[in-house]
């Protein structure tokens, strides 16, 4: 079925006539920021002309030369645009804003020289939104570098990036920050996430990124800090073939003979595993003991196991990516189709030398400043990534309406292997040496199908969007040996330090999400007005997975296997009923392990935006979200089972107002209030228990968890200048109510963590943005810009009474403990900050770019287990690029990324002692070159 749609598509495709417009653009309507329908394009001092459609888009085919356009529509002033110049096989693009004529009996003659410039379009739509939004232009991701949406986004104020690919907004972290696709949701490659992994999307498919900071109420209420919707190239404005190819090499991790891997499958390049990490039983077979019945067959399902369960030494590779892409605009009868495709792969190699991890205590002595640690392990981790995509979109429009498809799948495979030496003190005091082994496969496969349609005037528009998507993640045969080091030397297993283990756990998602949006511009007041209104309905069902298996031993010296992983599962080594001694497996169904969750999310909204006044644009809403959970599983005893039991039943309202006051033609003030919430996860809300071979860190669910809400307001003054130069100061103030933590289990347990609702939080923060050029100082340095933004941020939460007593009965001698903290997950400061030179006429492109993050509250400790905060990362990196050729449709790439050699540290921390690693991760310094060509 699929193939016969994909060759149904390109015969479509093939058997149209392109077309190569020369002008092209869109008309958008100034005083509401919205497209203007049906406005004339005409070329002066010739009958040529045509009107843009409901859209507001238009194009113009015209031969070689320099024109004047005249933009005009009934009560609007006019605007010419001069020196046009109409170039053989090149697309010109002019976006041009109308604004309502003073005097609607007079138009108002404007004449300017315009070229389309992707940051001016951008500020534009921010300066008109209804809502307070930040974004980046193509434009600004390419002068930047970046090959991929979180290289990318760091730019955009109040934006950090976690873990290379993950984007918060406001130094609020994962919960409080939502991502979407042309905007609908779709999970990422860790569903658990609220936000989509953003490394995955390639920016040469990408129109922009806007990042959404204030509610209304057709947005969704699952966000705090702010919404990053990525949008996509639907019609192309010309055809357009890409392919590029970059590597990057690092001193502290390529070419290293150390480098930590394993024998996997054949496949394993291609990001997934063919087979050779298949769970070789049944999932729900009880493997028999060696002392029972079946124990026949005991031999022969212990030899189904790969054997392999040491990590070994290989020659690490440079990362490399290669990426095609495609787009053209096709003329079908009177009508228009788009169609766009990109296909990217890239295959990382990491190398972790010094890598380390630990579970820390205060003393019980209060005068005993100093942490000790329950478990230390260092040594050395290798991974290897690799992640394929491919998104393909159909855009077919008419002259009132617009479908367009998308076909999104994603492939992950990643590779860990690692060996440590790890140390456990304060319970039971024992050294051991430990092999990890792990596997994880993960894929999206997504479909977007979505229709606007509008009456004959374009004052009634109708939008609908259906998604659905399948996610899987699958860890296949994950590996842990621990082997014991005793005083004399030998090194055997035992039960002190755990049997050797092999895990696979698999989870599967179904998203499906369907929404419908109206809109129906009016007269208010005799001002034009807008009133929206629709509805959303999403579901979400998940399956998840544990099944456990341990090697266990009869009647063998253990310490003959000399500290060799390998040896355990040799033909000498396994149990038979012949000999009854060697390694066997054990293991059986643990039903507390899986479960079962589906969410069901229904929503309807309505708002209004009107004028009060020539001066006031006022956005009211009102959105109402019914939502439901419902969970299977059990607890680890058994003594509590669900079956499809509901554990959240909500129906809130959640009300926005946006204001906007035009001070002087550039000059906006903007004032917002909105009510949003924070839910918990499927992993979240449950009884499962999730360890983490590689740190031995354990995850327990909670089902007594409940929605977090929040009470927003922001007020923001922003000016807008020529050349894509702005200013803008914002202040914003969050009120939580039962936020969402992740906090340590218990004392006794320090390596188990479980997220809890604290009572109630507070959040205040300002924002300073500004991008300027260096033109006032001389015009040669007109090319030479420089885009500053900070945030800072105060966080304050009430701790419940029990988190303060604990904290007040393990402090320390002098230690005064107050019954406030910082909110998790929050950081005090961002800074993105830029300096950046583009010639465009010589092709010639670089810069230096610089983000930090200020230290956060990453785990919540209880009496004797500190609290672990996320270090500042000084990320200062460098690009330079050259168009090369002709026609520079080639460019070629030298950057330079984390130039100051800085380190990724998750840290401990205690009054009057000394701070210790929770996990340390060197990353060094890498260097790239890139090639791209554009034809």
């Amino acid at each position: 079925m699929i193939k016969k749609v994909f060759l149904l598509t390109f015969c479509l495709i093939t058997s149209c006539i392109a077309f190569a417009d020369r002008v092209v653009g869109t008309v958008v309507d100034g005083a509401n920021n919205e497209p203007l329908a049906y406005a004339s394009v005409l070329v002066k001092g010739t009958q040529t002309a045509v009107n843009t459609d409901f859209e507001g888009d238009y194009a113009l085919e015209l031969s070689e030369g320099v024109y004047t356009l005249v933009y005009t529509f009934v009560g609007y002033e006019t605007k010419e645009v001069s020196d046009v110049v109409v170039e053989d096989g090149k697309v010109t693009e002019i976006d041009l804003v109308l604004n309502p004529a003073n005097d609607m009996l007079n138009a108002v003659v404007i004449t300017t020289t315009a070229r389309k410039n992707t940051d001016v379009s951008l500020l534009r739509m921010q300066k008109n939104a209804g809502i307070l939004m930040d974004g980046l232009s193509m434009q600004s991701i390419k002068r930047a570098g970046a090959s991929d949406i979180a290289a990318a986004v760091k730019a955009v104020p109040g934006v950090s990036v976690q873990e290379g690919k993950y984007v918060y907004v406001r130094g609020l972290g994962d919960r409080y920050t939502k991502s979407i696709l042309n905007g609908m949701d779709i999970p990422g490659l860790d569903p658990d996430k609220n936000t989509i992994q953003m490394d995955i999307f390639p920016t040469n498919i990408l129109e922009n990124i806007v990042v959404v900071k204030s509610a209304s109420a057709e947005l969704p209420a699952d966000f705090t800090g702010g919404v990053v919707d990525i949008v996509t190239k639907d019609f192309p404005t010309q055809k357009q073939f890409g392919i590029s190819i970059s590597g990057d090499f690092n001193p502290d991790m390529h070419f290293k003979d150390n480098f930590l891997s394993y024998n996997g499958g054949g496949t394993d390049f291609l990001g997934f595993d063919d087979g050779t990490r298949k769970l070789p039983v049944s999932k729900e077979l009880d493997i028999p003991s060696p002392y029972g019945s079946g124990r026949d067959q005991l031999e022969r399902i212990t030899r189904s196991f790969n054997p392999t369960m040491a990590a070994m030494n290989k020659n690490s590779m440079p990362d490399f990516s290669v990426g095609l892409n495609y787009g053209n605009q096709f003329a079908v009868g009177d009508h228009k189709l788009g169609f766009i495709a990109s296909i990217d792969y890239k295959n990382s190699t990491s190398f972790y030398e010094g890598f380390e991890n630990g579970i820390y205590q205060r003393p019980v002595s209060k005068s005993d400043y100093e942490l000790r640690f329950d478990r230390r392990q260092r040594g050395n981790l290798g991974e290897n990534n690799v992640l394929a995509s491919i998104l393909t979109g159909l855009a077919y429009k008419t002259d009132r309406s617009k479908y367009v498809l998308n076909l999104l799948r994603i492939q992950n495979g990643e590779t860990r292997a690692a060996i440590f030496d790890q140390r456990t003190e304060i319970s039971n005091t024992i050294d051991v040496v430990k092999d990890n082994l792990e596997y994880t496969q993960r894929s999206i496969s997504n479909l977007s199908l979505s229709g606007k349609h509008t009456n004959e005037d374009a004052s009634f528009t109708t939008e609908w969007k259906v998604s659905p998507t399948l996610s899987k993640v699958h860890d296949k045969d994950v590996r842990l040996t621990t082997f014991i080091k005793n005083s004399n030397g030998s090194l055997t297993i035992g039960s002190d330090a755990g049997f050797p283990t092999r895990i696979w756990r698999d989870l599967e998602e179904v998203n499906l999400v369907g929404k419908v949006d109206l809109s129906k511009k009016y007269q208010l007041m005799e001002q034009n007005a807008t009133l929206k209104f629709g509805g959303l309905y999403s579901y979400k069902q998940r399956d998840f997975g544990i099944y456990k298996y341990n090697i266990a031993n009869r009647n063998v010296n253990t310490s003959d296997l000399n500290g060799d992983p390998d040896a355990i599962l040799t033909e000498e080594n396994i149990w038979t009923t012949e000999n009854d001694k060697g390694y066997y497996i054990e293991g059986s169904y643990q039903p507390s392990n899986t479960f079962d969750g589906t969410q069901h999310t229904a929503a309807i909204y309505v708002s209004n935006e009107f004028k009060v006044g020539e001066k006031l644009r006022t956005i009211l809403g009102l959105r109402a979200e019914k939502f439901m959970t419902f969970f299977t599983g059990q607890n680890a005893s058994g003594s509590q089972v669900y079956d499809n039991e509901k554990t959240i039943d909500e129906l809130d309202f959640f009300p926005s107002a946006n204001l906007i006051y035009e001070l002087k033609e550039n000059n906006n003030l903007r004032f917002s209030y909105y009510r949003t919430t924070a839910r918990p996860t499927f992993k979240e809300l449950s009884v499962v228990q999730i360890q983490d071979l590689l740190t031995g860190v354990m995850f327990l669910g909670n089902l007594d968890l409940v929605p977090t809400y929040i009470n927003n307001f922001d007020l923001r003054y922003e000016l807008f200048g020529d050349q894509a130069q702005m200013f803008a100061v914002s202040g914003f103030y969050k009120k939580f109510k039962n936020p969402i933590e992740l906090v340590v289990y218990s004392d006794i347990t320090p390596n188990q963590f479980t997220p809890k609702n604290a009572p109630e939080a507070d959040v205040f923060g300002v924002e300073f943005e500004a991008r300027k050029n260096f033109g006032f100082i001389s015009e040669d340095l007109e090319k030479l810009s420089l885009n500053v933004n900070l945030s800072l941020i105060e966080s304050r939460i009430k701790m419940s009474d029990s988190e303060y007593q604990s904290r007040l009965a393990a402090a320390r001698d002098g230690e005064e403990v107050e019954d406030t903290r910082k909110l998790q997950g929050q950081s005090p400061y961002l800074i993105n900050t830029g300096l950046a030179y583009n010639d465009i006429d010589r092709g010639v492109e670089t810069g230096f770019f610089y983000n930090v993050q200020g230290k956060t509250l990453d785990i919540v400790g209880a009496n004797v287990n500190p609290d672990v905060f996320v270090q500042p990362f000084n990320s200062l990196n460098f690009k330079f690029s050259k168009k090369i050729g002709p026609k520079k449709a080639s460019t070629i790439t030298i950057k330079v990324d984390n130039i100051l050699d800085d380190d990724r540290e998750s840290l401990y921390e205690s009054y009057n002692a000394a701070s210790q690693a929770f996990e340390y991760r060197k990353p060094g310094r890498s260097f790239g070159v890139g090639y791209s060509w554009t034809f």
